[in-house]
């Protein structure tokens, strides 16, 4: 009996050890679900966001240069750039135009929800850019940037958000193109 005296003690001690690294590694693994829960989600609203916006412009196509601010670009959400004013097509579809911009670049800055007076209801730090990349038809590419939860490969061929989050390995992008027929000729 003497040669057991504190067995007990150290076995409870292991035990408890044991129990703690098990613990510590179900709280890394709600950690890393959490924060890729975060990106999951924030990738939905990006892609909604283009989606819409793609929706709008094609809606409007008449008057498509005034949501690229013709071949300049442009840039909405995050930034402190101002959005320019369509005064081309006839009033309902330049006010259409100026309208759909101000409501994207709304939701971009996440106005749908708010909390204790914050807007939450959009990505971190949402940048969205629409460009004319096509010289002879009209090809458009509606971009939306964001800033991720941990750093992963940067987004190639998109300058949108670039060098607004950091480093640049913290920037996610989503993309989508347009082409506006022409159905005159």
């Amino acid at each position: 009996m003497n040669n057991q005296r504190g067995m007990l003690l150290i076995e409870v001690l292991v035990s408890i050890f044991v129990a703690a690294i098990a613990l510590l590694g179900t709280v890394t693994m709600m950690a890393k679900s959490t924060r890729t829960e975060m990106e999951s989600y924030q990738r939905v609203q990006a892609l909604t966001l283009v989606q819409d916006m793609v929706s709008r412009i094609n809606a409007n196509r008449q008057v498509a240069d005034c949501y690229s601010n013709g071949t300049t670009g442009l840039t909405a959400g995050n930034v402190a750039t101002a959005l320019p004013i369509c005064a081309s097509g006839t009033t309902a579809q330049s006010a259409t135009a100026n309208n759909d911009l101000t409501a994207w670049q709304n939701s971009l800055r996440g106005a749908a929800e708010v909390s204790n007076g914050s807007k939450v209801g959009a990505m971190i730090g949402a940048v969205g850019c629409i460009e004319r990349i096509g010289t002879i038809v009209q090809v458009y590419r509606v971009t939306v940037a964001w800033q991720g939860m941990a750093a992963t490969k940067a987004p190639a061929g998109l300058a949108c958000g670039k060098d607004q989050f950091g480093l640049d390995t913290f920037r996610r992008a989503v993309s989508v193109e347009i082409q506006i027929a022409n159905l005159s000729t």
